[in-house]
């Protein structure tokens, strides 16, 4: 098996899931329910981990998670329909779910 991604934040954690499960990977969450080890365990041993097991769908499930966080880092747009400032990570805006090339 291989792990995939790693994060003290559990709905990090599970976004990512959905993330790679909706393209089609199968993966495995692991020790979401460690935390209330910490004191026994050290916390980044409890920590929830997703875990793929082929080495194909591995290296498709690290793809599509470098997509999504490069997307991260792109810029901030403004919305030509409703001026609103969207986060780079956005396709649409999220006042009025127009999509970010929309022309009037």
């Amino acid at each position: 098996m291989y792990l995939l991604y790693t994060h003290p934040n559990i709905i990090l954690v599970e976004n990512a899931k959905n993330l790679v499960e909706n393209q089609g990977v199968p993966v495995i969450l692991q020790n979401q329910y460690a935390s209330g080890g910490i004191g026994e365990l050290a916390p980044i041993n409890a920590w929830p981990e997703l875990w793929v097991e082929q080495k194909h769908h591995f290296r498709r499930a690290q793809q599509i998670l470098e997509e999504i966080f490069a997307k991260e880092s792109e810029p901030d747009w403004h919305c030509k329909n409703c001026q609103e400032i969207n986060s780079g990570a956005f396709e649409f805006c999220w006042q009025c779910q127009k999509e970010q090339g929309f022309s009037l």
